[in-house]
């Protein structure tokens, strides 16, 4: 049984996803949003537990591979299961475009609905985790302290605001060539899945790119919609405000460009039909 889908057929069936995914209702959108921002949390806060003190014992390099290891969890659950991340619709939805089976409209309604979805499942994960795992009780006043995870939390948000905040504008633009690299890696991991007809050829195709984005330091922004407020819900200093200019704004930009200019046109382009 041939279990490979070459790819003029991976692009079009990335094509007739897209299409399914613009008929959605903003609701169902927003519903599959939540759940898909909660599943890349899971692999976020995942991957912060994993990662917590093995670049101190093992070396940096392979602390980061530890933590990219798991977070591609995050991706199979929502492929798997048929829930929405905007940073995959990125690429399918303009697929679709080309193909002329989505209008621009339905395109700018699943990006916004899902968007909006994806932020609140990820904070509501983020503050599960913040009055979970990342604090523990302190046995003699009974209060809530941030343990070592909730301490790599905080590390890991400052990480991701603080040094951009200091460069400035080419700090600014490192974040948003950082979301470039990051929807590559991703959407080769989408619409790679759609090579397999097997769920285990599926798992392979997504886990590879995910943990390369994640281990070479590329930024997501669902993903930021997770590390950084749970790191500020525990004391990291960054502000709302913070967060938004010198991460997610350019990061989202940055995914955006990755997922269009580098996946949905050359793949249309070279597999596609001519438009």
């Amino acid at each position: 049984m041939v279990d490979i889908n070459p790819p003029d057929k991976m692009v079009e069936i990335a094509g007739n996803v897209g299409q399914v995914k613009g008929s959605l209702s903003p609701s169902q959108l927003l519903v599959r949003g939540i759940m898909g921002g909660a599943y890349i949390a899971m692999g976020g806060g995942l991957a912060t537990i994993v990662g917590t003190g093995i670049g101190e014992a093992m070396g940096l390099g392979f602390g980061k591979f530890m933590a990219a290891a798991v977070f591609p969890v995050g991706l199979i659950m929502i492929i798997l299961t048929g829930m929405e991340l905007v940073t995959g619709d990125m690429m399918l939805l303009p697929v679709a475009v080309f193909q002329k089976k989505a209008s621009y409209a339905q395109l700018i309604k699943v990006w916004t609905c899902v968007y909006i979805g994806n932020l609140i499942g990820s904070l509501i994960y983020a503050a599960m985790m913040v009055f979970g795992p990342l604090q523990s009780i302190d046995a003699a006043t009974g209060q809530l302290t941030v343990n070592s995870f909730g301490q790599a939390a905080i590390g890991t948000a400052n990480a991701k605001v603080l040094p951009y905040m200091a460069g400035g504008a080419i700090g600014w633009f490192s974040a948003l060539v950082k979301g470039i690299g990051c929807n590559w890696l991703v959407n080769l991991a989408v619409i790679g899945s759609m090579a397999s007809t097997s769920v285990l050829g599926k798992v392979f195709m997504i886990w590879f790119p995910i943990m390369s984005f994640v281990a070479t330091g590329f930024e997501h922004s669902v993903a930021n919609m997770y590390f950084i407020p749970a790191g500020m819900m525990l004391g990291a200093n960054i502000t709302v405000l913070d967060w938004w200019i010198w991460n997610i704004i350019p990061v989202t930009i940055g995914n955006i460009i990755g997922a269009v200019l580098f996946v949905s046109m050359i793949y249309q382009f070279a597999y596609g039909k001519k438009i």
